[in-house]
């Protein structure tokens, strides 16, 4: 027997109780033994659940679950990166338990500390629901590419935004009014921030950039910006250019460094990426030996995020251990960032006034950058209203980019600061 405590009965908690309940026969199986919730602890104890927890202990105080006799694991499903949630992980390591979660931003932001603690208690860290629900990419990257040196992640690793940018391209919508309808659905939180201005994908880059190449997640130095500014106009663009606009996560380990951004980006059409719609995740890595590998699946919601946790329980109960981040915490390197010295292309979406010479004004500053213009693209003519010009470059330095459209901002003919987008190749 196999036994666990469950420390937040949202929706992924109830989940993962459902789950264990209601498919018990097959796991018991592959697990090698019966795994039984002996615990739970949540803010309301009185509150109605899609689970049952007949039969099940309620502890008040989350952080005491470690302390229930004969727990061998403590789920933690409550989210958040410190307070709570960091105590019922310190709790459960150091009483000697193993720790199992879903919570992608304590593991960003204490992940290697949690790992040490958990190699020094000789138990283990589990957090494959961490990243992209449902789909096995850590288990992938720590276990099925171990052979393999990892040059690139890309991932599009938030379902909410996701929708948001296909609702608007499939059914012309504002932003606001495909975030609107993602929050009537369910994908979106009341309050959006954290899918919508990139930190939610920040937080899951950083782990799979610290999996795929045995570094320190991060997170300070993951260039990000979300998906406000993005209209109809830059998905407009897009088509023209042959490419869709997706909210990507992308590391790549550069002899400059490590790269690591979050923003909208351009791809072509062409990329499996490209395709991939509506809530569902997707990652793709580049291997020496495997080559490229693409994942897709559901990255979100009860019974996906579930169905990872259960996953890493049976792991437990099977005994299979591994360091949690693929080698023991004490080998993690610290690669510094490579932002600034890292060539790519760009796309870049202004405003202006319909005067001459703002053209020429605009290109001058980015021909003292030594940024290349690749396709320069103008719609309209009005004598008193701004009009959208649209320029790709070649491959630039970001930093000198990131100059270029300072200057341009401030223009007098610029009516509003550029939207910059990074195109993937």
């Amino acid at each position: 027997m196999f036994t666990i405590a469950i420390a937040g009965l949202g929706t992924v908690g109830a989940g993962v109780v459902r789950l264990l309940r209601q498919n018990a026969d097959l796991i018991a199986p592959r697990a090698g033994t019966q795994i039984v919730i002996k615990a739970v602890s949540a803010q309301v104890k009185s509150r109605k659940r899609d689970c049952d927890l007949s039969g099940i202990d309620w502890i008040d105080n989350p952080e005491k679950l470690a302390q229930v006799p004969g727990v061998d694991a403590v789920v933690e499903l409550v989210g958040g990166s410190s307070g709570v949630p960091r105590a019922i992980a310190e709790s459960a390591l150091k009483n000697g338990k193993h720790f199992v979660t879903a919570n992608k931003a304590l593991i960003a932001a204490h992940g290697v500390e949690l790992a040490r603690l958990a190699e020094n208690n000789k138990v283990q860290l589990m957090f494959e629901a961490a990243v992209a629900g449902g789909i096995p990419v850590i288990k992938t990257i720590r276990e099925g590419l171990a052979g393999n040196r990892i040059s690139t992640v890309r991932g599009i690793l938030n379902g909410t935004c996701n929708y948001i940018l296909t609702r608007m391209r499939e059914a012309k919508l504002s932003f606001a009014d495909a975030l609107g309808e993602a929050q009537k659905r369910g994908y979106a939180e009341a309050d959006p921030t954290a899918d919508v201005d990139g930190q939610d994908t920040a937080n899951k880059l950083a782990i799979l950039a610290a999996l795929a190449f045995g570094t320190t997640p991060d997170l300070a130095s993951i260039r990000m910006d979300g998906i406000r500014r993005i209209t109809q106009l830059d998905l407009q663009f897009a088509e023209e250019l042959g490419c869709r606009i997706k909210l990507l996560g992308v590391a790549r380990l550069t002899p400059a460094g490590l790269e690591q951004h979050v923003g909208p980006s351009l791809i072509a059409k062409s990329s499996p990426l490209a395709r991939v719609e509506g809530a569902l995740n997707a990652v793709s890595m580049h291997g020496d030996f495997i080559g490229d590998l693409m994942l897709e699946g559901q990255g979100a919601g009860a019974e996906p995020t579930a169905s990872a946790v259960v996953a890493d329980i049976i792991d437990l109960a099977r005994g299979r251990t591994q360091p949690a981040f693929g080698v023991p915490s004490a080998q993690l390197k610290t690669i510094g960032p490579a932002h600034a010295t890292v060539a790519a292309r760009y796309y870049m979406r202004l405003h202006v006034m319909d005067k001459p010479g703002v053209v020429a004004d605009i290109s001058a500053i980015l021909r003292d950058e030594t940024i290349s213009i690749e396709s320069l693209i103008q719609r309209g003519k009005s004598a008193t209203e701004s009009v959208p010009v649209v320029i790709t470059t070649h491959d630039a330095n970001a930093a000198a980019v990131y100059r270029g459209v300072d200057k341009i901002a401030h223009l007098k003919t610029v009516v509003e600061r550029p939207c910059l987008l990074q195109i993937e190749d």
